[in-house]
């Protein structure tokens, strides 16, 4: 460690901001979510994540693992929506050991309902302060960097799979 070159000033100033944007962003998205549709922004995510399955379903190992999530905390959240009729559980029907979830028609409401809120929110709070050319910087920088914080590319698929 002692030979760890320190940040210069340049570096410093960027590391703090990227620390802050990383702090509040969350929250932000949060409070939207919540105010608009009484979900926190990783159960929009999961639903968001189940809307996009084939039928709407996918292995809870398969959904933890797009959500970047544990299997308790997954299963804890998809209890709780479960609850709420957003989402139900049933055996895998090809391994009966397996666990999947499911939107349900409420849940599918809901994140078609919540869409609009989160887009704006994205687009307000963020995509919009960006020229077209920062956007694609943006993509550009976290490009470079998904790499390191996930080298095996175990979320690729779900962070590319809207490229084009």
């Amino acid at each position: 460690m002692s030979d760890t070159p320190w940040l210069d000033d340049d570096e410093l100033a960027t590391w703090v901001r990227l620390v802050a944007l990383v702090e509040l962003l969350p929250g932000v998205l949060d409070t939207q979510l919540r105010e608009d549709s009484g979900l926190m922004h990783f159960e929009y995510y999961t639903l968001a994540m189940l809307s996009e399955a084939p039928d709407r379903t996918l292995r809870m190992t398969e959904l933890a693992h797009q959500t970047n999530a544990t299997l308790p905390r997954l299963s804890h959240v998809v209890r709780r929506m479960e609850e709420r009729g957003l989402v139900k559980r049933a055996p895998a029907p090809d391994d009966r050991r397996a666990t999947v979830a499911q939107l349900t028609d409420a849940g599918w409401s809901v994140v078609q309902d919540a869409a609009r809120g989160h887009v704006g929110t994205v687009r307000s709070r963020v995509l919009d302060a960006l020229s077209p050319e920062q956007v694609g910087q943006l993509r550009q920088i976290t490009e470079a960097i998904l790499p390191r914080l996930d080298p095996s590319g175990s979320m690729a698929g779900t962070y590319t799979r809207y490229d084009r």
